[in-house]
């Protein structure tokens, strides 16, 4: 709101300050600040309310150290991340950008279901939350709704290079804007595919493939989102993995938002440029400080525990950005602390299963699953843990970011 209210001041008053907000870097920046500001003020506030209201974590008892002292710790943080997310964008970004409108969108839509599970284990004292089945269906929901926009909306579209022209007006420089589903691929030179393509390897000819390339894109999304979710989810298992893992996944994705909505920038390096993605830099820095205002109380030890309703958001939002930005080839690398997560559990029961039939008895390959509760049963301490995680992390970080460059 405040973008439009000192776009007009801008255009019809001279008022010094006002034409700051035309630009992304200042906004961005703004709603790093205003996030961090308003959860780490809410934050105590909303911790409060939580304690008052004895909706605390019940913990199950896993034969962990420092178990127990967390039985109580108020959960349902995860309305933090939320309120201090899309407070800034609300003020600073462009709310008619159709990137901005899926994000808001895509984060209300993950909150609810992950609340909806908070409420039923909490409130009404269900173990068990919300039923398997209805998450799924919730982030199979979110899925359809991404690639059927992605699919039909006008305004997503791409400009492509000019191979051998350089002029000084970078706009020259590219082609039409173009409404493609060609996505990056990581490490190779002319790094693009377009999921029209696997249709054609089934016969489908070319013009036909471009119409019918729902059939490919919608369930790549819908993968996507319910993998990364859920990996996230998996992940909020001690204090501060979570939350502190993926501001350092969020960070690289403004910068990669940043180069490609940016026409010079993505001249420069030879990228794929989106036209519009710009605003997703702001939408990124917004809910990266909130991320990093909920650490103040989510790290060891911990005041308040996202629960489902920040873990599920985290998620989704992230495989959402990840996804508009065309860079969802880079998940596996970017989220590898989530993949890691998640094939620990995976691994685990599979092998438990087999064994069980097998010998008639189930054997394990981590002494408890998901993986970060292994260290935690080898005797670490849970803040190396979550440190020597987060190095990790922003290793895989780094060996993204590499790839603008590398191909």
């Amino acid at each position: 709101m405040l973008y439009y209210l000192f776009e007009y001041l801008n255009e019809h008053f001279y008022i010094p300050g006002s034409g700051l907000y035309k630009y992304i870097t200042f906004r961005a920046l703004a709603a790093i600040f205003t996030s961090l500001f308003i959860s780490l003020i809410i934050g105590k506030m909303i911790i409060n309310i939580l304690r008052k209201k004895q909706l605390g974590e019940t913990v199950r008892e896993l034969g962990l150290s420092g178990q127990k002292e967390k039985e109580g710790t108020p959960t349902m943080g995860g309305v933090i991340i939320i309120l201090a997310t899309l407070v800034p964008i609300f003020l600073f970004c462009k709310l008619d950008n159709i990137y901005i409108i899926i994000l808001i969108i895509s984060t209300l839509w993950m909150g609810i279901i992950g609340f909806l599970d908070d409420y039923l284990k909490i409130h009404k004292n269900n173990k068990d939350g919300l039923k398997g089945k209805f998450k799924v269906l919730g982030q199979i929901g979110l899925g359809i709704f991404v690639g059927v926009t992605l699919y039909l909306n006008k305004d997503i579209v791409i400009k492509e290079k000019i191979e051998g022209i350089h002029n000084i007006e970078y706009s020259k420089d590219f082609y039409p804007n173009e409404k493609s589903f060609k996505t990056t691929i990581p490490f190779f030179k002319n790094n693009q595919f377009d999921y029209g393509k696997i249709l054609e390897w089934f016969g489908v000819d070319e013009k036909k493939s471009q119409d019918l390339v729902w059939i490919v894109l919608i369930p790549i999304v819908i993968t996507i989102v319910t993998a990364v979710s859920n990996g996230a989810n998996l992940t909020d298992g001690i204090d501060g993995l979570a939350a502190g893992s993926s501001v350092i996944i969020v960070a690289t994705l403004a910068l990669f938002a940043y180069v490609s909505g940016n026409i010079m920038m993505a001249d420069y390096l030879n990228l794929m440029y989106i036209p519009n993605s710009g605003e997703i830099v702001i939408f990124s820095a917004a809910f990266a400080g909130a991320l990093i205002g909920f650490l103040w109380y989510n790290t060891y030890p911990a005041q308040v525990f996202m629960g489902d309703t920040g873990s599920l958001t985290i998620g989704g939002v992230i495989a959402v950005l990840a996804i508009v930005l065309r860079k969802e080839l880079l998940i596996p690398v970017l989220c590898g602390i989530f993949l890691v997560e998640n094939l620990s559990v995976i691994v685990q029961v599979s092998y438990f299963k087999y064994t069980k039939k097998k010998y008639g008895e189930g054997r394990r390959i981590f002494l408890m699953s998901p993986l970060h509760h292994h260290f935690q049963k080898l005797g670490y301490h849970e803040s190396k843990i979550v440190t020597r995680f987060w190095i990790i992390g922003i290793m895989l970080a780094l060996f993204c970011i590499i790839t603008l460059k590398i191909r």
